[in-house]
């Protein structure tokens, strides 16, 4: 395949940046999207010239770290990973845009690298269970309804990689928080935080500079993992219940 790669190129999270074209020859339909990338960075680095940066690491549709904006899609063409993305999906000859996630909250490193850390602070605010951490109890200790266990997992799927916000003509990140609310929130062993939780999350959220939900679903559209907006509507239940009987009101 013959390709014409247009990237953003930014030196530094100060530098203005800008796209840049790279005629890309003898690919095949079947690399990954990242692998076409690196063999543009051995090319790039044989000429001397400084190789595109871009976050990855797994490579198996499970880290999230793969955040690339591919012809104005989260991820690409497919409701999938960058790095689970092959280049079958692509046409000889296409010329293929790649940016990194367009967001306040996840402002530009370098090149295609973004940082990504609001989310890890929405987690620190209250995505977390107390427990005992002695011995490890019995599987069986705590029945849970398996309806209710099959939801908290579907919404524990969640792998962060922030295509929702980036899907998002409002940047909003309210997919994201309502999965790590979701997932606790049906489970016994996260009654305890409960009342606090989603209160906490959506005040750093909303720090953190990420905008209003929409409500067009393009931000579930485009999860690889296939995250319900349901989680949404259950984070704002779950909110609101918080907020009547919060000692801050």
């Amino acid at each position: 395949m013959k390709l014409t790669i247009k990237v953003w190129r930014q030196k530094s999270a100060t530098d203005k940046g800008g796209f840049v074209t790279y005629p890309l020859d003898g690919i095949s339909k079947d690399m990954s999207f990242l692998e076409m990338m690196d063999v543009l960075n051995e090319q790039l680095s044989e000429k001397g010239e400084d190789p595109i940066h871009f976050d990855h690491d797994c490579r198996e549709g499970i880290c999230g770290m793969c955040s690339l904006y591919i012809n104005g899609k989260p991820h690409g063409p497919l409701q999938t990973t960058t790095c689970q993305l092959h280049m079958r999906s692509f046409s000889d000859g296409e010329t293929i845009t790649i940016e990194p996630w367009r967001a306040a909250a996840f402002p530009v490193v370098k090149d295609l690298v973004v940082d990504r850390s609001a989310f890890d602070r929405i987690i620190q605010a209250g995505g977390y269970v107390s427990v005992n951490t002695g011995g490890v109890p019995d599987a069986n200790e705590i029945p849970i309804p398996k309806v209710i266990a099959d939801e908290a997992f579907d919404a524990a799927t969640c792998i962060g990689c922030g295509a929702c916000v980036a899907a998002c003509k409002n940047a909003s990140a309210m997919l994201f928080t309502s999965a790590k609310v979701s997932q606790l929130a049906m489970l016994p062993q996260g009654q305890v935080e409960r009342k606090t939780r989603a209160e906490k999350m959506i005040a750093q959220m909303d720090a953190e500079g990420f905008g209003a939900c929409t409500n067009t679903g393009a931000c579930s559209a485009e999860c690889p993992k296939g995250i319900s907006l349901t989680n949404i509507a259950r984070m704002n239940r779950e909110y609101f219940s918080a907020a009547v009987s919060s000692e801050n009101v």
